[in-house]
């Protein structure tokens, strides 16, 4: 638990607010969506209407950006259905990896040239995590052996992260230490190959310093692999400025791409001619269709590439990246900031003293706006069963049955993710009183 969780009533007065029932909006919730100068992207994506679904699982797949469809039915019919090989030149098939990560670019901070867009998250972690220790010991003048052997990974990473982790350690004759973000820079030293940092926590939350620990590590002589997955999309990120190395991000979240929708690979400019993929393909090569014997790397971010291209999940989230137009990331986040905030102070109306019956909720996303990322993780504990079921499945079952979605994560973590361009605050207002009913609920049923 974060050092700054405490009860959600501590986290300061109520507002006051009278509850409402039903699918009524409570008066300042209806004039902060009045005064939301994002409230217009709400018409750019597949949402009910105000007596359907509030979905604030956007940290796990984002809502269906409005303008796919025809879009992906263009590119079943016409690209492939009339034009078919041709595409690939005519279509602009070829190009959709660099193309598409230009888009992505200034949602992460970063200049055009050094992200490409393909594979899997988790491959996309093995490319780098692999390609950074090269990098190292290339620097270093070491061999395998020779030192720079450590991988540091965030203690509380997503496990595939550390699962990827350790594969790269055996391939490079590493080892893997798993610290917490609040010690890496303490942790870097001599030993130091690569570390590999979430931006944001998955399971509370919580946002680390880029930047800070960048700095740190470089000072110890190693690179960082950021995964940015749950903070692309959601609040600025400054890859360039910040001095990240690598960064590896998914773009079904924040970024709306859809179920599986391909990753992205950040490879900062600087290193791009000295990044060796431990998956070099035939499309990353320098003269593709000479389908020489001897692999030849092409320049810049192609060099990210490993085969094939998959076109309908690419193009489908080219087309959803254009929801961005006209929105900036620093709006955003001063959006997901109030939605969080609002969020917390309904809770607490909700849901007085953080109880209901022998349910108890407990923040474990920090108060403070520099460490919060774009969702709100609620600790929920049932005191008259200890060890027992979890509890906080049993409380989103009952929130998605009464219109709600969020996710949970075991054990006891209710997790709601607030995606500015489609979320309202009242949305945030009907989730939080469903919360609380649902809680109160539970907590007779669990004899409360």
């Amino acid at each position: 638990m974060s050092d700054t969780s405490e009860a959600v009533d501590a986290h300061g007065a109520a507002t006051g607010a009278a509850a409402v029932s039903g699918t009524e909006v409570a008066p300042d919730a209806a004039e902060l969506d009045a005064r939301d100068e994002l409230a217009r992207c709400r018409a750019d994506f597949v949402l009910d209407g105000p007596e359907g679904t509030v979905y604030l699982d956007g940290n796990s797949l984002g809502a269906l950006p409005r303008s796919v469809p025809a879009r992906l039915a263009d590119v079943v019919e016409r690209e492939w259905g009339r034009l078919l090989i041709r595409s690939w030149s005519e279509s602009g098939w070829w190009t959709a990896p660099e193309r598409t990560g230009d888009r992505i670019a200034p949602l992460v901070g970063a200049d055009p040239g050094q992200i490409v867009v393909g594979d899997s998250t988790s491959v996309n972690v093995f490319k780098a995590v692999v390609g950074a220790v090269r990098l190292v010991r290339e620097e270093h003048g070491v061999a395998e052996g020779g030192g720079r052997d450590e991988i540091l990974v965030d203690a509380a990473t997503f496990p595939t992260d550390g699962y990827i982790a350790r594969s790269a350690a055996r391939m490079t004759g590493a080892t893997v230490r798993a610290v917490p973000v609040s010690a890496m820079a303490e942790a870097a030293g001599p030993s130091t190959a690569v570390a590999l940092v979430n931006h944001v926590d998955y399971r509370t939350g919580e946002l680390h310093d880029l930047a800070a620990v960048t700095s740190a590590v470089h000072r110890a002589g190693g690179r960082v692999v950021w995964d940015v997955c749950h903070s692309a999309g959601a609040l600025p990120v400054r890859l360039d400025a910040d001095g990240a190395d690598f960064a590896v991000g998914c773009t079904y979240k924040y970024l709306n791409g859809g179920p599986g929708s391909p990753a992205f690979l950040y490879v900062r400019r600087e290193a791009q001619p000295r990044f060796d993929s431990p998956l070099p393909g035939w499309t990353s090569h320098a003269d593709p269709f000479a389908m020489a014997d001897g692999y030849a790397p092409g320049d810049g971010a192609v060099r990210g590439r490993v085969g094939t291209p998959d076109i309908l999940s690419m193009l489908a989230l080219e087309e959803a990246l254009t929801v961005w137009d006209g929105v900036s990331v620093e709006a955003v986040r001063a959006k997901s900031l109030a939605l969080t905030d609002f969020f917390l102070r309904r809770v607490r109306t909700y849901v007085p003293g953080g109880r209901a019956g022998r349910l108890r909720l407990t923040p474990l996303t920090p108060q403070e706006h520099e460490r919060r990322g774009s969702q709100i993780s609620l600790l929920c504990e049932d005191g008259s069963a200890p060890g027992g079921d979890d509890p906080a499945e049993a409380v989103m079952a009952g929130l998605h049955a009464r219109g709600v979605v969020g996710d949970f994560r075991r054990p006891g973590v209710l997790r709601f993710g607030f995606t500015p361009l489609y979320t309202s605050f009242a949305d945030v207002d009907r989730a939080a009183r469903t919360l609380g009913d649902v809680l109160r609920n539970t907590g007779r049923e669990a004899g409360g």
